[in-house]
Formats: C-alpha cells, structure tokens, sequence
C-alpha cells in the first residue's frame, strides 16, 4: 500500500495503530523513535545490531541485515510508511520497501548521499542554477587519477568516497607525497580530495519537504 494521505497519531488503520519503520538503529534512530512516541506513534526499527540504541526503545525490533530480504518484508508488514536514520543503509534496501510503501528520503537520493563522487557531481550540475558550487575538488580511483592531481588541490583534504563520516576515512594532506601516503593507508579505494578554503563561518540549514508539496525550515 503507497498512501499520500496523512498518517495521523493515534489513529487505527485496519483495526492496528499507525507504525513508522526506522532503517538504521544509532542516535538518530533513538531521537527518531522518541519524538514519533510522544506523538502517538508506534515504532519498528530494523538494525542488524542487538543494541541498537532506537532498536532497545522501539516498540518493535527487527535484528538483520539491512539487505534481509526477509527483514524487509517484515518491516513493510508492520509499518505504514518508513525513513531511514543515517545515508550509509544500502539504497536498494529503499527501494525495495518503496515498491509497497512510502518512503522518504527516496532511494536515488540516499545514493548520491552515500556517494561522495556522485554527491560532487550533483552539485555540480546543480550550481548551474543555484550559483553555489562545492569546492574545487578531484576524484581518485586509479594511481593514474592520483599523478594527476592538480597542485592547486593541496593543501586538502581525503575522503573515501563511501562510509566516511565524523572524522573517519579522511586524511589532511599538504603535498604530494603525503597524498599518495593517505590514499594507501586507505586501501587505494574510490575518493576525493577537496580543496583546503579559508571558511569565515559554517551555516547549518535544516530543510523539510513534506510529501504535499509544502517546504519548512527547521532550527
């Protein structure tokens, strides 16, 4: 069942009470999961750790891999409509629960998210019409992607182009040797080196879109 009609708290659908699904079972989940409570809401994460901090508050658990075929099929049987906590669960776990529920952030956009070569290159497109482009940069996958690297990269800064995240898979670099350096210390996979900018502030933008069509800020 796919369903834009508001899924009120506390309301019964079918004789049982509206319950969200929650791909991912960390901190987020865990605020995700308590805010959805205090109104009304029942709760189902799946998460394939045992103690996962939402997964130990839901009203329902599901211990899996995010990919358990199965496990899906049982977070769509309990939830009428789901999201996911963090980037990193697999987009084809989205889109599997799409075909018979809502979910959002919708798969496509979870893999530009998770891909930081396909997050460049989508900001990229989009500065045609927003006029704010991301930071000089350059992706590496092959030894030949590395020698060459534009000197005016460095100094930068290393990021593996999947799961790196709160300081993890990145490396400061300031020349050519330390570049090469940090990409074996990752194991040579896919990344990007940005560009080292001088930053005068950091705005942090929260942005809403609901399934109607309607666009919020949040602090």
């Amino acid at each position: 069942m796919s369903t834009h009609l508001p899924l009120l708290p506390g309301s019964l659908i079918d004789g049982r009470p509206v319950m969200l699904g929650v791909l991912g079972g960390g901190q987020l989940g865990r605020m995700f999961v308590h805010a959805a409570q205090s109104l009304g809401y029942e709760t189902v994460v799946l998460d394939p750790d045992r103690a996962s901090p939402a997964g130990r508050i839901s009203h329902h658990f599901i211990e899996a891999d995010y990919r358990d075929p199965d496990a899906l099929r049982e977070l769509a049987a309990r939830a009428l409509a789901i999201t996911t906590e963090f980037e990193n669960v697999p987009a084809e776990a989205l889109a599997v629960l799409a075909a018979t529920r809502p979910v959002s952030p919708a798969a496509d956009a979870v893999a530009i998210a998770q891909d930081r070569i396909r997050e460049k290159a989508h900001f990229v497109r989009c500065a045609a019409t927003s006029g704010v482009a991301p930071a000089p940069h350059a992706v590496i996958e092959t030894a030949a992607d590395l020698d060459a690297v534009d000197a005016a990269l460095l100094p930068g800064i290393l990021k593996t182009a999947r799961l790196g995240y709160d300081g993890k898979g990145q490396a400061r670099v300031t020349t050519r040797d330390e570049l090469a350096a940090a990409w074996a210390r990752m194991g040579g996979v896919a990344c990007v080196l940005e560009q080292m900018l001088p930053l005068a502030f950091e705005c942090s933008v929260i942005v809403a879109r609901g399934r109607d069509g309607q666009v919020v800020s949040l602090p």
